[in-house]
């Protein structure tokens, strides 16, 4: 297994970041974490920026992933409130879970937590305009 690489680090405020990280996978989560920003009482958590960064994992066929904050990039794991709400269009996702068989989605489950049903939701919630040009491509069926 390739070690993690962080290939992009972009700054969402001054105390968040929205790090991208090539190689070193590790799996995924299989409940949300405590303050997971796909749970509904997470809003205001992270803001609005961090969503408008991450926004590409949730477009039409995307090959990258939503991952587990808490996880952080020494071990990064992909986020399972993602994997619930925020995948099923996502190409990696698709390709994990059907052809590698890396992820067992039917493990992963919202642990009782109220979750958003879809990015889109997710991001307006914590306070990225619906009309932002981020949340254009994002898939909400």
């Amino acid at each position: 297994m390739s070690k993690p690489k962080i290939t992009q680090v972009r700054t969402a405020d001054s105390n968040h970041q929205v790090v991208t990280v090539k190689g070193g996978y590790r799996g995924y989560k299989k409940r949300p974490c405590a303050d997971c920003p796909w749970r509904k009482d997470s809003v205001g958590v992270f803001p609005a920026e961090a969503f408008r960064l991450s926004a590409h994992t949730s477009y039409d066929m995307s090959d990258r992933t939503f991952g587990c904050h808490s996880a952080g990039s020494e071990n990064p794991k992909t986020c399972a409130g993602f994997l619930l709400k925020g995948a099923r269009h996502n190409l990696a996702v698709r390709l994990r879970a059907g052809v590698t068989g890396d992820y067992d989605l039917n493990a992963v489950s919202g642990g009782g937590h109220e979750l958003f049903e879809s990015y889109k939701a997710m991001a307006i919630a914590n306070g990225v305009s619906p009309d932002d040009e981020c949340l254009k491509q994002s898939r909400e069926d």
